[in-house]
């Protein structure tokens, strides 16, 4: 079972929907797939449902917060696999889709977890944020019976994100090649090594078989949102992709193109793009760069 974390500083550059999809065509090719929604504006989970069956099944005692708040109010360790919902609008074949729905007031939880990192001495600061940051890791590992978990992450570096991190064993990272999107990139990967770095340093410090090393790798920047001329990202997109390679991370050979209208209309029938049975040259070049970016994504964790 691997994990991946879908990350970015930056909202609004395709997050949501590479989750969605990516999830969705593993699942196609007859992969085990587990989806978790840490974004509260849980976009990932009107991807499968509707606000009204959110509202009416899920909202009250079937959340990822409900999962934190279990331990915040409780101290307890409510079972993730009582949260795992089934979309059922998407055709599977033979693989499976599961989500676990996020909630509009997950961002209330941030704060809350920040309380239990206070301790009065160095070893209950210690222990604290061990067992804080590695929750979302454990409760993963308890579930087991998944070839792939996918958790599409807000777009901040918050708690919340850092037990997704802390959970992962890759990260993969959309962004629009422009300014603002890629300006983060470089402070992502710092901030990672840090928060690692500091983890397993905690780690070794609590001489404890409780905790384990934790080491997510960048399995890739994925550019999205392209605009293609001559089968080529346009001039102004250019200069920002190189500017990217130059950091050094690695990047991933598929690039998505971007079309609203075609993604728009996704989560109102709450089947992602690339699982969509339509015609037309623009819908099947859209859908050959998921099945590309797919393949990609399982050749580079296979290696």
């Amino acid at each position: 079972m691997k994990t991946i974390s879908v990350i970015n500083y930056k909202g609004g550059v395709g997050k949501t929907t590479i989750t969605a999809n990516l999830a969705a065509e593993l699942a196609f090719r007859g992969k085990r797939i587990l989806a978790i929604d840490l974004d509260p504006q849980a976009s990932l989970t009107f991807s499968f449902f509707s606000v009204d069956e959110w509202r009416e099944n899920f909202e009250a005692l079937k959340t990822i917060k409900n999962w934190y708040d279990a331990f915040i109010d409780k101290d307890t360790d409510l079972n993730l696999k009582s949260l795992i919902t089934h979309p059922t609008k998407v055709n599977l074949g033979k693989g499976c889709l599961d989500l676990v729905c996020s909630h509009l007031a997950l961002i209330n939880v941030d704060l809350e977890l920040a309380t239990r990192l206070i301790g009065g001495t160095e070893r209950d600061l210690r222990n604290n944020f061990l067992r804080v940051h590695s929750r979302l890791r454990h409760g993963i590992e308890s579930l087991g019976g998944y070839d792939y978990v996918l958790i599409d992450c807000p777009p901040n570096f918050n708690i919340v994100t850092k037990t997704a991190i802390a959970a992962s064993d890759y990260l993969l990272v959309p962004t629009k090649p422009d300014y603002l999107s890629t300006l983060g990139i470089e402070q992502l990967e710092k901030h990672v090594g840090e928060f690692v770095k500091t983890y397993n340093r905690y780690v070794a410090d609590s001489g404890s078989d409780e905790w384990g090393n934790i080491g997510a790798e960048t399995l890739g920047i994925l550019f999205t949102m392209i605009q293609i001329r001559n089968q080529q990202p346009i001039e102004a997109q250019q200069p920002y992709i190189e500017q990217v390679r130059k950091l050094g991370v690695p990047i991933l050979k598929t690039y998505i193109r971007e079309n609203k209208t075609i993604y728009a209309g996704a989560p109102e029938y709450g089947v992602p793009v690339v699982l969509q049975r339509v015609s037309g040259k623009t819908y099947e070049d859209v859908q050959a760069e998921l099945e590309e970016l797919t393949a990609e994504v399982i050749g580079k964790i296979s290696t």
